[in-house]
């Protein structure tokens, strides 16, 4: 019974905490919901106030393109102003200018009038020179004319000693061809006097050691007529020689006159350089020089100087490339042919 009495006389504080606590909760939900509206209001306030300034911006960007465009239409205009003083300026001095020539004007119409009387006397002398120069044109006409009538007799004359030419050509072409056929005739009775020569000049000497035909050409070895290295005939030789005299005095009393002949007499050696103490600086001389010895003997022999050459070769022209000594034999050589001169 006592514990209820102190349970009955204790007091109860929490529904009290609880109301506290409630008021206190709605006061805050309430404060926060205020704050979220006036931060709701605040955004869009910024927002309008945001788009405002960009419109501002805007303006202003497109007050200041204004601003230039009439900066650039204020110079264009000051300058077409300056232009518009200048040509007035200019117009000005024209005008000036145009009144003092007309002032001076009206104090020359006398001379004005001299001017114009010596112009119309100018212009009947230049009348009476064009006068002249009529006539000596006619006068020209007719001389072109007489030159024309000239020309066409000069032409006729060409014309006539062209035909007089191709008739010329035409004998010229039958001539040549005839005196191609006297040549050929010419050259076929050389070719037979040259093998008769050729054939005595075997009959003569015989199948000697030495002496050989070459084709067209009758070949001494050098030996046969020279000491090595020397361009003085030997006495052999000079016998040799004198056989050839006599076969080429007698064919000159055969062929006739009008055949261009010569006997040519070549002189060869081999390669062998020559000492350099010698007579002759080069085979190329002694080759010459030989040549020319054979040429003078048979000259003093009684054969024609005119029905003479010599020529000389050198080792240029060799029988036998060959190094042997028989290869270098060959090459040493005095060869005649018997040639259209």
């Amino acid at each position: 019974m006592a514990r209820t009495r102190r349970r009955e006389s204790g007091i109860n504080y929490w529904p009290g905490f609880v109301d506290a606590l409630s008021t206190m909760l709605l006061t805050i939900i309430f404060l926060l919901s205020v704050f979220m509206l006036a931060q709701f209001f605040l955004s869009r306030e910024v927002t309008g106030k945001d788009q405002q300034l960009v419109k501002l911006n805007k303006q202003i960007d497109e007050l200041t393109q204004l601003l230039a465009l009439e900066k650039v239409l204020k110079s264009d205009a000051q300058a077409n102003a300056a232009s518009l003083a200048a040509t007035l300026d200019k117009s000005a001095s024209d005008k000036a200018r145009l009144q003092a020539l007309i002032e001076s004007g009206a104090s020359d119409t006398s001379g004005l009038a001299g001017k114009v009387a010596a112009t119309e006397q100018a212009l009947s002398a230049e009348k009476q020179l064009s006068t002249r120069a009529a006539a000596q044109v006619d006068i020209l006409n007719q001389q072109i004319a007489a030159l024309r009538r000239q020309l066409a007799a000069i032409e006729d004359a060409l014309n006539a000693s062209e035909a007089r030419d191709k008739e010329s050509q035409s004998r010229i072409a039958d001539l040549g061809s005839r005196l191609n056929v006297a040549l050929a005739q010419k050259v076929q009775e050389l070719a037979r006097y040259r093998s008769d020569f050729f054939g005595r000049l075997r009959e003569i000497l015989g199948d000697r050691p030495g002496i050989r035909v070459v084709g067209d050409r009758f070949v001494f070895e050098s030996e046969v007529l020279y000491e090595s290295g020397q361009s003085g005939i030997k006495d052999a030789g000079k016998a040799e020689l004198d056989k050839l005299a006599s076969a080429i005095t007698d064919l000159e009393k055969e062929i006739p006159p009008e055949i261009p002949w010569i006997l040519r007499i070549d002189g060869h050696t081999d390669k062998k350089p020559l000492a350099g103490t010698g007579q002759y600086k080069s085979n190329w001389d002694l080759s010459a020089a030989r040549a020319i010895s054979v040429v003078q003997y048979l000259a003093s022999k009684g054969v024609s100087p005119q029905r003479l050459a010599a020529a000389g070769f050198g080792e240029f022209q060799p029988l036998d490339t060959g190094d042997s000594d028989e290869a270098l034999r060959k090459n040493r050589r005095i060869e005649l042919k018997l040639t259209e001169r």
